[in-house]
């Protein structure tokens, strides 16, 4: 058969052009569809997008691991330009085969319902714009993986500067804070272009499929069913109403223990590629060193993971023994953590950059739950079937972080005495209220920007909305004299610029790993299985459906959030007492 002939390598397909894909394509538009043919139509179809999908993110995974490497972005451009334009339209008539026919394969129900979105809103004219906004995210990356900062006579990535962050020394964590913060003020007028651009793309996309407002066309892109921009609002509102004061009792605390007049941005743990914050550890003590290099992070890891589940910690060794992990930090490294997907082999592969802090301890839970995720649902036969939506792949990740949270120790084979794996764990849920309220600002500025395209691309309008949006949901921090820096904060949001509205997923995400994590405290065996059935189901079932399966109730009402909320101030308040 003609499609035995397809490589079993993505890699063999890195350099095809459209002439090599052409006949795999027209045999597909050309075979007749019945319930006898449907099964092998969608094998098929499911190869070429393996290969296609696999080959895309080994190419842009290399882009990210050096920056400064022009071949590498040479590769993943040409790709992108000489296959998207071909294959995507193709890919469009495909599906309305699939759905002309009437043919309704099990498990379908929700692709199809996906499909019948994709293909309403699908415009070649908007091909090479998709590629040109690709073309930006490049370029966005390249400022940021090329950012570099002075300290102590040296020059290191912005990345290695974190651990000064937490450093107990106030004096040194202001400097550092104030150093970072600079090297994104020096780049501002750069970022600014690119923002014009990416505006400008965004709008026309909307326009060439007959939206008014890019909203309306992106909340369709991204397969949003089950919530609308005014529930995202009404989450805001939520937020503001239940989160808000929480943190700001947690700041209060936090100044009282640090004997502060006010606390500033220097007494939180802020990554300044994020600008979330973290509260600083106020008890004094240096903070948290969890492993000295990265083989230790690995193996440290991968007992946690077996003490969650034993599947789980096999899932980490194979990363591990098939180099799927990039996870140190080195200069021109993107600066981002991530996991993808390799489909031909059914692998993730993990990139973070690591330098030696809990936070990297964080980043590679979170990471790992997106990797196991895909684990999961890999034998899901079709592509379309594995397609699961983002708010509950971040539940895979957000609720790794916390069902892993109680091995941490080193009781378990993990990185810290019982003391220092409470101060983690405090650390990482005073996070997780800090994270509301945070993801609230961002979403809130995006809703803005795509409902006031005309002010929002004069950047100054944009810095004064954020700042509007800063005051109203970060409160307890003291920001004076220091105005260009909180009001350039959107800047620091890579989401914001590479992947709109890609974020009030994490803040629904965090109330179903809140729940996961609330049913594991009761069972923690029945929760981890719950967990990992709802990941198996990969993308064959509804967003509410998904959450059901893990434990969960997709709802983000006042009433579940304070829930969540009361349970995590009790919580840190009995970790508190280990120290």
């Amino acid at each position: 058969m003609l499609f035995d002939s397809l490589p079993t390598n993505a890699q063999a397909i890195m350099t095809w052009t459209p002439e090599h894909l052409k006949p795999f394509m027209d045999d597909l538009l050309g075979r007749d569809l019945s319930a006898a043919t449907v099964e092998q139509f969608l094998a098929d179809w499911t190869k070429v997008n393996d290969l296609l999908g696999e080959a895309f993110s080994r190419l842009n995974v290399a882009t990210t691991q050096n920056t400064a490497d022009e071949d590498a972005k040479k590769r993943f451009i040409t790709f992108l330009e000489v296959m998207a334009p071909y294959f995507q339209p193709i890919e469009n008539e495909l599906k309305k085969k699939l759905l002309k026919s009437g043919l309704e394969p099990k498990g379908f129900e929700i692709p199809l319902r996906n499909m019948r979105v994709e293909a309403e809103i699908f415009r070649e004219a908007n091909v090479p714009l998709f590629i040109e906004e690709r073309k930006l995210g490049v370029a966005f990356d390249e400022i940021l993986g090329g950012m570099k900062v002075t300290w102590e006579g040296k020059e290191i990535p912005l990345t290695e500067l974190q651990p000064e962050g937490q450093n107990p020394n106030r004096a040194v964590r202001e400097k550092a804070w104030r150093a970072a913060h600079q090297v994104f003020l020096n780049s501002r007028e750069r970022i600014n272009d690119l923002w014009g651009k990416f505006l400008d793309l965004r709008v026309q996309q909307a326009k060439n499929v007959g939206f008014d407002n890019y909203i309306d066309f992106r909340w369709k892109q991204m397969g949003r069913f089950d919530y609308t921009p005014a529930d995202n609002a009404k989450f805001h509102a939520a937020i503001e109403q239940v989160v808000v004061p929480a943190t700001q009792r947690m700041f209060e605390r936090k100044r009282k223990e640090m004997g502060l007049a006010a606390l500033r941005p220097w007494d939180l743990n802020v990554d300044p590629t994020h600008n979330q914050a973290i509260v600083f550890d106020s008890t004094g003590k240096p903070a948290l060193h969890p492993y000295k290099n990265v083989e230790e992070m690995e193996s440290k890891a991968e007992s946690i993971f077996s003490h969650v589940d034993p599947a789980l910690g096999a899932y980490w060794g194979t990363m591990r023994k098939e180099s799927l992990l990039d996870l140190g930090s080195r200069m021109n490294k993107a600066m981002t953590g991530y996991c993808t997907t390799y489909p031909v082999i059914k692998r993730p592969f993990i990139f973070m950059n690591a330098v030696g802090i809990h936070d990297d301890v964080q980043t590679m839970l979170h990471e790992a739950g997106h990797a196991f995720h895909a684990f999961e649902c890999a034998n899901l036969p079709y592509t379309q079937m594995r397609e699961y939506p983002i708010e509950f792949a971040e539940v895979a990740s957000m609720s790794m972080e916390l069902l892993a949270a109680p091995y941490l120790s080193q009781a378990y084979g993990g990185f810290y005495s019982d003391a220092d794996a409470a101060r983690a764990r405090i650390s990482h849920f005073e996070g997780m209220l800090t994270f509301w309220p945070y993801m609230a600002t961002v979403d809130a500025f995006q809703l803005w920007v795509y409902s006031n395209i005309a002010d929002a691309k004069d950047p100054a309008k944009c810095d004064a909305k954020w700042a509007e949006l800063w005051g109203r949901y970060i409160k307890g921090i003291d920001w004076s004299g220091l105005d260009e820096e909180m009001k350039t904060g959107w800047h620091r949001k890579l989401h914001i610029h590479q992947i709109p509205f890609y974020y009030v997923e994490y803040g629904l995400a965090q109330l179903g790993a809140a729940q996961v994590w609330r049913n594991s405290l009761r069972d923690q065996a029945g929760a981890v299985a719950s967990y990992r059935k709802g990941l198996a189901l990969g993308g064959a079932a509804s967003l509410p459906a998904l959450f059901q399966a893990a434990g969960a109730t997709f709802a983000f009402d006042a009433g579940m959030i304070g829930e969540l909320v009361s349970l995590i101030e009790k919580t840190i308040t009995e970790l508190s007492a280990v120290n």
